[in-house]
C-alpha cells in the first residue's frame, strides 16, 4: 500500500539534496534533475516520450521538460553550450518540479 504524500516527501527530499550541487555545478547536476523530474512525470501519469499521447496532458509542462532535457543531452554529449543554457535547463526542471508538486496527476 502506498501512503498518500509519500512520493511528494521523497521528491522534496531528493530535490533538496540536489540544490547544493545545482548551485556549485549546474551542468553536472542536469542528468540527476532530469531523472528526478522524469520519474515524477511518469508517476503522475504523463506520457513523456509520445507526443501524440501527451497532446492533452499539459503541453506547456511537457514542452518545458523536453526543452530542459534537450539541453541536458547537449551537455552530456559535450556539445557547444553555455552556462546560461545550463541555467535555462535548471529553471525548466524547477518549473516542472513545482508544478508537479501542486498537481496530483496528469489531466
Amino acid at each position: 500500500m502506498h501512503e498518500p504524500g509519500l512520493d511528494r516527501h521523497e521528491w522534496e527530499t531528493e530535490w533538496e539534496a540536489l540544490e547544493p550541487q545545482v548551485r556549485d555545478a549546474p551542468s553536472e547536476t542536469l542528468p540527476e534533475l532530469d531523472a528526478l523530474v522524469e520519474r515524477m512525470l511518469v508517476e503522475r501519469g504523463y506520457v513523456i516520450d509520445d507526443a501524440v499521447a501527451s497532446e492533452g496532458a499539459d503541453p506547456e509542462i511537457l514542452a518545458e521538460f523536453r526543452s530542459a532535457r534537450e539541453i541536458t543531452r547537449l551537455f552530456e554529449r559535450d556539445a557547444d553550450v553555455s552556462p546560461g543554457d545550463a541555467a535555462t535547463a535548471v529553471e525548466g526542471y524547477r518549473s516542472v518540479y513545482a508544478y508537479l508538486l501542486e498537481h496530483r496527476s496528469a489531466p
